[in-house]
């Protein structure tokens, strides 16, 4: 039985939250910036924030040439230069937000190798692609650039080409995770651990939140849970997506510095201090990886070890110190899910494995669109 004191002070707020990734606090933190006498509360089922948050690869990314040239083909023109400058703003938000220290972002340059044996049609279309994409970025995104991969120490009699993007970069993930906990906190904002949500109902004056054992109420809803959404919302266009990622040993020496994609974006590489951190490989089994369970994919892990020995780090001494998985979001549309359920609980979720950089863009529009 709750106290006249705690019912005053612990259960009512203007804003309430469910899920404390990168666009939960990122909107807790919007919420709060704008106005400084919200009561905010986020709520967050794990210990530590559970889906891919913590568990990402840190990639400060927006597309690769040939991920662009697919999506062109399904979303059209204006939705695909949308998508783009959504991923580009939302990284920049995050940056100006906590700073470029505080989440250890490096802009390195990100690089899609073409392998000899894969699909390279996509290489035609890169002339267009910069010319479509020149009024956002005022330069030409890609360029071919064959010195990748004697640079990096890569076995570069497997590919056929390199496309590189300058302005891609990548981050210390847990730097970046702990800095938006502590900036949301300043704001004075509450985060409950460990509070998974049961069950969600409205009325016209509230949304009340029940937890197993405690019930919270607010004026507006947000639900941030990306891939674990269907257990509050079932009927949501969303389908889990596991990745697998490895971490190597210290490697002294190490001459792979930036981020990596290959094939279609579904396998990526890049250093972190002295260490290679390598994910993907979802579309070797996607039936498998269709799931909100964290777990390894042994067929999937041995080609990333594969990889790994044949051309990331060919003659090199080290081995695999880190193994995890990170659940992401997709759906028939590559376009993020934000929108109002009613006008008091909306939703922004399905980041499509880019929640490094939709997560601030995502919490921006939600405010706006709760603002309506």
């Amino acid at each position: 039985m709750l106290s006249f004191w705690e019912k005053n002070s612990f259960i009512h707020y203007s804003h309430i939250i469910i899920g404390a990734g990168i666009s939960g606090l990122s909107l807790a933190c919007e919420l709060a910036e704008k106005n400084k006498s919200a009561r905010i509360l986020v709520l967050e089922r794990g210990m530590l924030p559970t889906g891919a948050s913590t568990k990402n690869a840190g990639f400060a990314c927006f597309g690769s040439l040939s991920e662009n040239c697919s999506d062109l083909n399904l979303m059209g023109e204006n939705a695909l230069l949308q998508l783009i400058e959504d991923r580009y703003t939302g990284l920049q938000l995050l940056r100006k937000r906590l700073g470029d220290e505080a989440i250890g972002f490096q802009q390195l340059g990100g690089h899609e190798l073409v392998f000899k044996n894969q699909e390279q049609g996509f290489l035609e279309q890169l002339d267009s692609m910069n010319s479509l994409l020149f009024p956002l970025f005022k330069e030409n995104l890609f360029g071919l650039n064959q010195k990748v991969a004697i640079e990096n120490g890569l076995n570069g009699s497997q590919l056929s080409a390199v496309v590189s993007n300058s302005l891609e970069g990548q981050i210390d993930t847990g730097k970046m995770m702990d800095s938006l906990w502590k900036y949301a906190s300043q704001l004075g904002i509450r985060i409950l651990t460990g509070a998974e949500v049961k069950e969600i109902n409205e009325s016209e004056t509230a949304v009340t939140v029940e937890l197993t054992k405690h019930k919270f109420s607010a004026d507006k809803l947000f639900i941030c849970t990306n891939a674990f959404s269907k257990s509050l919302l079932p009927n949501l266009d969303l389908n889990p997506g596991r990745g697998q990622v490895i971490a190597t040993s210290v490697i002294p020496n190490l001459k792979v510095k930036g981020t990596f994609f290959f094939d279609q974006g579904y396998f990526y590489f890049r250093n972190f201090q002295n260490r290679i951190i390598f994910g993907g490989g979802r579309n070797l089994d996607f039936t498998t990886e269709e799931t909100t369970a964290f777990g390894s994919n042994r067929t999937i892990l041995n080609t990333l070890e594969s990889y790994l020995k044949e051309f990331i780090l060919p003659q090199t001494n080290y081995s695999i110190e880190h193994t995890w998985s990170g659940i992401m979001a997709f759906g028939n549309n590559k376009q993020p899910l934000v929108q109002a359920l009613s006008k008091r609980q909306f939703i922004g979720i399905r980041l499509n494995g880019m929640g490094v950089a939709l997560g601030s863009k995502i919490a921006k529009d939600l405010v706006k669109l709760a603002e309506e």
